[in-house]
């Protein structure tokens, strides 16, 4: 299989974005236009930000990504986009059945926090408990301090029968699958396994959103174990997105005290 022959586009978080205190808190995932495509057909997906699974497509710059690929065993192919290209990726999915994971990792972008209260809010959303206590102790501002934060997103892609599995790709903190949705021998028991600087990473809040053939969204919660797996409770037919969050102290060059970094994963379970 020579996945070099594909065409490629992407979509990245870009300027108008940065600085604005919504999107810092809100969730950044793949969404590809058919979860499942037949060998050497259309494969198309959009880059999205939003809140509970809706939001903005956003159009491709060069500048904002780190990582962009497409998976499928062992081949992995750096995506090249076109500037301003929405859908973010447009091209013809591999000749071969298999699993296909889409990949992107973003450039850091930076938040400001004008206001305490909105920063306690978004760290009792992603359930930071000690980020308060740890914010005072260093002793940080209370209002107009920033916060450094980077996209992970993956996402799974059935080709042909889709079987296959999802591998470990060296970000920073990640979502492997555990279980494929598109073989043939799944059982619907979808696990996942949460990693963070290659490391399982134990007790961590994951935000589950379940989109239904309607278009209603559910939102539930649950953690990972102390291997970093999680069961995630799937429907035939649903759409799902995970976001989990990791936050530290901030360790680089920009005026900022905190930093974010966000895990995503997107897959559909068959009908």
């Amino acid at each position: 299989m020579r996945l070099s022959h594909f065409l490629f586009a992407a979509a990245v978080l870009y300027s108008p974005f940065a600085g604005a205190k919504a999107v810092s808190a809100h969730e950044s995932w793949i969404e590809p236009q058919q979860y499942q495509v037949e060998t050497g057909g259309d494969l198309t997906a959009d880059l999205k930000n939003g809140e509970d699974f809706a939001g903005s497509t956003l159009a491709y710059f060069k500048n904002n990504i780190v990582r962009f690929d497409m998976i499928m065993g062992t081949t992995s192919v750096p995506v090249e986009g076109r500037l301003g290209n929405i859908p973010a990726l447009e091209t013809k999915a591999p000749s071969v059945d298999g699993l296909l994971l889409l990949l992107y990792q973003s450039t850091e972008s930076t938040v400001k926090y004008r206001e305490w209260e909105k920063f306690l809010s978004f760290a009792a959303h992603k359930d930071f408990k000690t980020a308060e206590a740890d914010h005072i102790a260093a002793g940080w501002p209370q209002q107009d301090f920033r916060e450094v934060y980077a996209r992970f997103i993956k996402s799974l892609v059935g080709v042909g029968n889709g079987e296959g599995t999802d591998v470990f790709t060296g970000l920073e903190t990640e979502f492997v699958a555990l279980t494929n949705p598109y073989s043939a021998g799944f059982d619907g028991a979808m696990q996942v396994q949460l990693l963070y600087q290659s490391q399982p990473r134990a007790d961590a809040q994951i935000e589950i959103f379940r989109r239904d053939p309607t278009g209603e969204v559910e939102v539930t919660l649950t953690r990972t174990n102390a291997d970093g797996v999680a069961s995630i409770p799937v429907t035939p037919g649903s759409e799902y997105l995970l976001d989990a969050v990791v936050l530290r102290p901030y360790a680089g060059d920009k005026d900022a005290v905190w930093e974010t970094l966000w895990a995503a994963l997107t897959f559909k379970v068959p009908e």
